[in-house]
């Protein structure tokens, strides 16, 4: 009896052999489950991609309602091409925004998009609140399209913590018409701070404003970079200047406009909330001193021709510069760093959300993108893609990234400027006390 039993358990696993066997030459990885999937050709099977995990992602921004409404449409899209993905919005007006924000980092708690400004970048990236994108480039984010220049704008010591969403340019934005209805016929090529002090003189005379002055800590750190100097070090633990005199000259020269009615007080410009308040655009002031990306809003609100100068010299190629117009940042504490850089390239990369964006952040940073949209770009879009164009050939590499303190040191900075367009306090006075409370910000960089 032992005999025919051996025989037995023989038979029986030469016959699972050979089931194994045809199981395996029919589906062409050995599982057997997968042969009713089999192609009666005899061809490989191409494997379905697994179905992408749900996820939810938390973006955050500032803006007027425009930016918001672009915005929402953009995340939509997004979504549609990537059902898998919900996105939960958060956006304000660009004070309330920070606000809003500073708690959130102190909890670790912020959303997995951010937007940045220069002004904050290297305080959130510094206290390591942003995650470096480097290992995301050439993979989750296409920067084929990119010049190295421009995603360079958001590298702080050896990390990328910013993606560049676009760049700008410092220039005059104005209205030709009212300028001529001052008694100028044109901004002077190569114009100077003089001319610029007789054009308002001249607008004050003629019942306008000639602009709506010059936000302290973005045009005082222009005019020092005319002069060679920088507002800050480049270790970001001290000034860049060491002459007051600079200080002096200029918030000078503005705090005197001010006074003298060629350009509005403190508690006139408190009353403009938005681009529909401007003077230029309520036919009171001839210009406005602005980022190029800007223009564009202001002139549709406008709803009339208007132009754009450069800034004012000696010197100006050396003051003007291409800045990152803001940054999409992604947190440090974000669980879903790799989709948070998926999202920010296709905001920066695909050409159908681009022509919802249409440069409000910035001329666009990809050249594919750049080229498409301004065949489909309105008369005022082009002018500013015009300009930077003209300013990237007459303008100088940026200063490094605002220090870790620069937001307390602009926060002193305006106080003063404000102070001094009240006359409450001279410039010479108020030199000597920025350089005080500057310097005591920023010596704990050290």
């Amino acid at each position: 009896m032992k005999a025919p039993k051996k025989m037995l358990l023989m038979l029986m696993a030469f016959a699972l052999v050979l089931v194994s066997a045809c199981g395996s030459n029919n589906s062409g990885n050995g599982n057997a489950a997968n042969t009713t999937n089999t192609p009666k050709s005899g061809n490989e099977v191409k494997e379905e991609p697994a179905e992408a995990k749900p996820v939810t992602l938390r973006i955050a921004w500032w803006g007027g309602q425009p930016r918001h409404d672009y915005t929402m449409k953009v995340i939509e899209m997004y979504k549609t091409k990537n059902p898998h993905v919900t996105i939960e919005m958060e956006y304000a007006n660009y004070d309330d925004y920070w606000k809003k924000l500073a708690p959130q980092a102190a909890a670790n708690e912020l959303p997995d998009i951010i937007q940045i400004d220069t002004q904050n970048y290297s305080q959130y990236a510094g206290r390591n609140q942003l995650a470096d994108l480097t290992p995301f480039l050439g993979k989750q984010i296409d920067v084929s399209d990119i010049s190295q220049n421009a995603i360079d704008g958001g590298k702080l010591g050896d990390g990328l913590y910013g993606m560049n969403l676009g760049v700008n340019a410092l220039g005059f934005n104005y209205d030709p018409a009212l300028l001529k209805k001052a008694g100028i016929e044109s901004i002077p090529e190569n114009f100077t701070w003089d001319d610029y002090v007789a054009m308002a003189e001249k607008a004050k005379a003629a019942g306008l404003y000639f602009d709506n002055g010059m936000r302290p800590e973005v045009f005082f750190g222009y005019y020092l970079r005319t002069l060679g100097k920088t507002l800050f070090n480049a270790e970001g633990n001290g000034l860049g200047y060491e002459d007051d005199q600079m200080f002096t000259d200029f918030f000078g020269m503005l705090a005197k406009l001010v006074i003298d009615g060629a350009v509005p007080s403190p508690d006139v410009l408190a009353q403009i909330k938005g681009a529909e308040d401007s003077h230029l655009v309520l036919n009171q002031g001839i210009g406005v001193w602005q980022w190029s990306n800007q223009y564009v809003g202001l002139q549709q609100v406008a709803n009339r021709p208007l132009a754009i100068a450069p800034m004012v010299g000696p010197n100006m190629e050396k003051g003007l510069f291409l800045k990152p117009s803001m940054f999409f940042s992604v947190s440090e504490n974000s669980k879903a760093k790799e989709e948070a850089a998926k999202f920010i390239n296709f905001f920066v990369n695909d050409i159908e959300a681009n022509k919802l964006i249409l440069g409000d952040r910035g001329v666009p940073v990809s050249a594919k993108v750049k080229e498409a949209l301004k065949a489909v770009s309105t008369e005022a879009q082009v002018q500013v893609y015009d300009y930077v164009a003209w300013a990237e050939s007459n303008s100088t590499p940026m200063d490094p990234a605002d220090p870790i303190g620069s937001a307390e040191v602009f926060k002193s900075l305006t106080s003063l400027a404000e102070q001094m367009n009240y006359n409450k306090i001279k410039p010479e006075e108020a030199a000597k006390k920025f350089r005080d409370e500057a310097t005591s910000i920023l010596k704990k960089n050290k």
